[in-house]
């Protein structure tokens, strides 16, 4: 009897340890649960009794259990979505299919949770009618070359649209730019054309670009030649006057040695005092010389006469033959 009492009460401090040991696993258990770390570029919204109490950012926080909740964690880094291709109508009657990217940033976590019911949807169909308003108002050709202008009216527009749901729109790009398949072939043809027309135009101007380069090579040649006659010009009539200079050099000095050889005989004939004869004879060597000549009259001076008839004479002597005959 004594033996069951002890042991029921030892069953029963057991029992209530172990009621201990798992209620402050439970206890620590919620508590874990219930520790949050915000991670860097993320936000939590916590409500209290399903009404917003705070946004829980960069750090250690701890929620109320079953008094708090975290109703929403936000991504606060730049995020980048692509929309499927929407159809639009340009303002000349065009159909189209254009596809955007939107690089967009949740800058209040509040506002993004509860400013409207499904954000990504509510910005894919603002972006569709934005789009088909700008470009409802352009031609097609305006369309395909104005995506800039495009780009920054839409950016504008969805930024101040997005404001109230906390959403800031940085960038708004236009994707692809798809008309319809006769317009893009006829597109073709044009840049076709295109292409070929400033081909011609390049090989215009290359042909242009090689005649001037060959006219210009003539034309330098033609200069090069001309500039060479001349040179070889100048050269020849350089030496033609240096020869009748040496030639009028030569005759020059053939004259005056001739002149310094007759005043050196005329010296040598002073000097030996010649008779009356032998200046006859020299006189009529003279004659000679000039009667070699082509002077059709000679005048003899009077003193001369007489031994120009003495020679002639001696001459008819000696020329005539003996008529004495010959033993």
């Amino acid at each position: 009897m004594i033996l069951n009492i002890a042991l029921a009460s030892a069953g029963g401090g057991f029992g209530v340890l172990l009621v201990f040991v798992v209620l402050v696993l439970l206890v620590v258990f919620i508590l874990a649960a219930n520790i949050k770390v915000v991670q860097q570029s993320k936000a939590m919204v916590v409500e209290r009794l399903g009404a917003f109490h705070t946004v829980w950012n960069v750090g250690l926080h701890f929620k109320v259990p079953i008094i708090e909740r975290v109703a929403k964690v936000v991504s606060l880094k730049e995020q980048v979505v692509d929309f499927a291709p929407q159809p639009v109508i340009t303002k000349d009657n065009v159909t189209m299919q254009i596809d955007t990217v939107l690089y967009f940033q949740i800058t209040d976590a509040k506002l993004f949770t509860y400013g409207v019911e499904s954000p990504m949807n509510a910005i894919e169909n603002l972006t569709a009618t934005t789009l088909r308003n700008i470009i409802g108002d352009l031609e097609l050709d305006q369309s395909l070359t104005s995506r800039d202008h495009i780009n920054t009216q839409m950016r504008a527009i969805l930024d101040e649209a997005t404001d109230p749901w906390g959403i800031k729109v940085n960038r708004v790009e236009l994707k692809n730019i798809m008309p319809p398949r006769d317009i893009q072939d006829s597109m073709e043809k044009q840049m076709r054309a295109e292409r070929e027309r400033r081909e011609a135009i390049l090989q215009a101007e290359g042909q242009k670009q090689s005649q001037i380069l060959v006219a210009e090579g003539e034309k330098q040649s033609a200069i090069l030649r001309a500039d060479a006659e001349k040179q070889a010009a100048v050269l020849r009539a350089e030496g033609q006057k240096q020869a009748r200079i040496l030639e009028a050099e030569a005759e020059a000095e053939a004259i005056l040695k001739v002149q310094q050889a007759t005043a050196d005989a005329i010296r040598l004939i002073n000097a030996a005092e010649p008779g009356d004869g032998v200046i006859k004879i020299r006189a009529l060597e003279a004659m000679q010389k000039v009667a070699d000549g082509k002077a059709t009259k000679i005048i003899i001076p009077s003193e001369l006469q007489g031994l120009a008839g003495l020679a002639a004479s001696a001459k008819t002597v000696f020329d005539t033959p003996d008529p004495t005959p010959k033993a």
